[in-house]
């Protein structure tokens, strides 16, 4: 467990002269978001080094207190369109208040925008000529659509552009604005068109409806943030906030904050253990699934170790404060999450790369536009020039590719739902076909996470009287020993009901000893029966040394004399297991088993799957390692896992899975979440992502193809050779048909068999 614990030499400290300080961010969307956000807090003067963990909305700076303060940082900042939550008592919570405003307000943009475009689109196509001021009242719809409701797109373009910088808010704003500037210029003057013998078209449906179309995209972008729910938030849960010291001798309720080390703290039965340290009095079990991935809790006496956020069980003990603070085990899980969150490269979304080279590229296709036309247009030179840069910058406009990737990834995710997979964000979906090694974690995942009794046999002579159940009932009943409740579970499934012992009494490391009528008996393990000389028949002790060499655990019930059963109790294997290690098998993917369990009962399990590979007595940061090991020999590795120690190896992996039934902390840390912890949606999960990433791929390549096709055309092309000059109308019309075939498209995943 101390392995958790990073050598610290090799985390950069900050000089006396420089502050380290982490500040939550608003406002990034993307990864190029945190790459602009980075390069800025880069750039400012005092600023040592800084960087940005898109995946936690945060960004932290190393700089120097006296050229810069943190109101400093926002005020840059906040000047490309971003901004930085510094000097507040509780940032995180500030963080997902102000996100969960702006979603708010975007939802209500979003509807205003739809509905008042509707009646223009209606004008626009079908009423154009019949209603009187027609022009006029379109003008007066769309202008709060353009102006108002999508005014974050003008507000973002100018902020990007005072930088020289550009992005798809930038041809937004350039495609609306101009077309309804010129449509408001010809409502209001139709004349200077009229006396050139030309109809002054205007395109305010176009403005109106690309505004609401891409205000829809980013409302669903939002609602995918909003909905995931932070890890690190909940790991910081399992910390109590308050905790019990022994000072002078009483006991005084604490905040955490205020426990130093060499601290005697007090735990009772269900608590959460505070802090690492030491037991000093008393004992008990402790649950430490969240640290090794085991269910079966772990013994505490004098002198044993216990960790931060660990649970105990029925005993109360005290024990002595040695790690506090940042030093615990829990904090170091927490840093490895965050570092392995953070330390991927942020995976720039297709859509984004293009848009880097494409929104320049169609202005610049515009403006030759505008000034080839000026050159060799003739007497309509200047009519000729505004309508094809207009035309260019209209059917140039992103909707198709906007809706590209969110509409597959939407069909994608509600399909996963179907088939009982949730799947988080696009990067998982993205990237799961590529999988090539897959990681089972075993408890929980390969095995149903639970001990149960498998086996039980009873003394042939003694036969299987109903007395012996009830004593045996009663003893596991009163023991504390975590394995004592399988026994009881298994017996309850018979009726059984215990008996009143006249006598029981706890024998650490061995189990326990109680008298019912004068006889005594006893229920441990093979240690209690030697110590005790209890004889053991020979079809008993075989049973249980069969059992044994399955990786199970195997528990006595005796008497005095002789033992009366044998029990084995085991974590059983799922009967999906085998199956769909098969299924990845066969596809080509290799599939390893990472657990910290015993090089037996890992064999065992392993041989009753048909695993080829696998690696016991793993701790949590070393399965990491091994996918950093993995990924560095090129390979793409998914992670599936159940517990919290899982999450920093869910972490660090390409595409992450979490089992339903596992912690909350794993299913947060995880891409995907399989509900029914069946081990068969995971082969249904790489193909379903196979499915979306063609199908995202066939959209794309139709919003290009539309492009690279219309732009010529819009920018007057076809005029030298029969003189077809593209009406802006028809691009709007055209530029709202790519969009219909790209959803469509995107639909037919529906009805895709995995």
């Amino acid at each position: 467990m101390e392995a958790l614990i990073s050598d610290k030499s090799s985390i950069k400290k900050a000089s006396n002269k420089y502050i380290k300080k982490t500040f939550p961010v608003l406002g990034m969307t993307c990864a190029a978001c945190a790459v602009s956000v980075e390069s800025m807090l880069k750039s400012a003067k005092g600023v040592q080094d800084a960087g940005v963990n898109y995946a936690n909305q945060t960004a932290w700076a190393e700089y120097d207190d006296e050229t810069i303060k943190p109101v400093g940082l926002q005020s840059l900042i906040r000047s490309v369109g971003y901004d930085l939550i510094v000097d507040s008592q509780d940032p995180q919570q500030e963080q997902q208040d102000a996100q969960l405003s702006h979603y708010k307000q975007l939802k209500r943009r979003t509807l205003w925008a739809a509905l008042l475009s509707f009646p223009i689109v209606v004008i626009g196509m079908f009423f154009m000529d019949a209603l009187p001021y027609g022009n006029w009242i379109m003008m007066a719809l769309s202008a709060p659509v353009v102006f108002y409701l999508g005014r974050s797109f003008f507000m973002n373009a100018f902020k990007q552009a005072t930088h020289g910088k550009a992005n798809m808010d930038t041809l937004v704003a350039l495609s609306t604005g101009i077309a309804f500037v010129f449509s408001a210029f010809n409502t209001i003057y139709p004349e200077f068109w009229h006396n050139q013998g030309l109809h002054a078209h205007v395109y305010f449906e176009a403005a109106a409806v690309v505004i609401a179309f891409i205000s829809l995209g980013k409302l669903l972008e939002e609602k995918a943030k909003s909905n995931t729910s932070s890890a690190i938030k909940k790991l910081i849960g399992l910390q109590p906030k308050t905790v019990r010291a022994i000072i002078d001798g009483l006991e005084q309720e604490i905040p955490i904050s205020a426990v130093k080390v060499s601290d005697i703290l007090l735990v009772r039965p269900g608590e959460k253990i505070p802090v690492d340290g030491e037991v000093t009095e008393g004992s008990s079990f402790v649950d430490e699934s969240m640290i090794s991935g085991e269910p079966v809790p772990v013994r505490k006496s004098l002198g044993e170790k216990v960790f931060a956020g660990t649970i105990n069980q029925k005993g109360s003990f005290q024990f002595k404060a040695q790690k506090v603070g940042g030093d615990t085990i829990l904090a170091q899980i927490i840093k490895m999450v965050q570092e392995a969150q953070g330390s991927k490269a942020p995976v720039q979304k297709l859509v984004d790369k293009i848009a880097g080279i494409f929104v320049p590229v169609v202005i610049g296709i515009a403006a030759l536009t505008f000034v080839t036309w000026m050159l060799v247009g003739g007497e309509n030179a200047f009519t000729h020039a505004f309508l094809t840069s207009v035309t260019v910058l209209v059917i140039a406009c992103p909707c198709a590719l906007g809706l590209a990737t969110p509409t597959a990834i939407m069909v994608g995710i509600g399909k996963g739902a179907e088939n009982n997979i949730l799947i988080k964000d696009a990067e998982s979906l993205e990237l799961g076909h590529k999988v090539n090694v897959v990681i089972l974690d075993k408890t929980g995942t390969i095995t149903e996470g639970k001990p149960v009794v498998t086996d039980i046999s009873w003394n042939a002579i003694k036969g299987e009287p109903k007395i012996f159940k009830q004593i045996l009932f009663a003893i596991e009943a009163q023991s504390e020993h975590p394995l004592a409740e399988a026994v009881t579970s298994f017996l309850k499934e018979e009726s059984i009901e215990g008996v009143s012992l006249q006598q029981f009494e706890s024998l650490t490391g061995l189990g326990v000893k109680a008298n019912y009528d004068g006889t005594e008996y006893f229920v441990g393990n093979k240690k209690l029966m030697d110590e005790n000389n209890i004889s053991i028949n020979s079809g008993l002790s075989c049973g249980a040394e069969k059992w044994q060499q399955q990786a199970k655990t195997v528990i006595y019930f005796a008497n005095n004399t002789e033992v009366i059963s044998v029990i084995a109790i085991a974590d059983k294997i799922k009967v999906t297991s085998k199956k769909a290690i098969e299924t990845l098998q066969d596809r080509g993917i290799q599939v390893y088993m990472l657990t910290g369990d015993n090089k037996q009962t890992a064999a065992a399990v392993a041989q009753q799957v048909g695993l080829k590979h696998f690696k016991a007595d793993v701790m949590p940061s070393q399965k990491a390692d091994f996918i950093k090991e993995l990924q560095s020999k090129g390979k793409i590795v998914a992670m599936v896992g159940d517990g919290i120690n899982d999450s920093h190896a869910l972490a660090q992996a390409d595409v992450s899975i979490a089992m339903g039934k596992g912690s909350d902390i794993a299913m947060d840390v995880a891409k995907m979440t399989l509900i029914t912890s069946d081990l068969n949606m995971v082969p249904k999960a790489l193909k379903l992502s196979g499915k979306t990433v063609k199908t995202i791929k066939q959209n794309l390549f139709w919003a290009f193809i539309y492009n690279l096709i219309g732009i010529p055309i819009a920018a007057g092309l076809m005029y030298p050779i029969n003189g077809f000059l593209l009406d802006p109308m028809i691009a709007g019309a055209a530029m709202a048909l790519s969009s219909v075939s790209v959803v469509s498209n995107s639909l037919r995943l529906k009805t895709a068999k995995l």
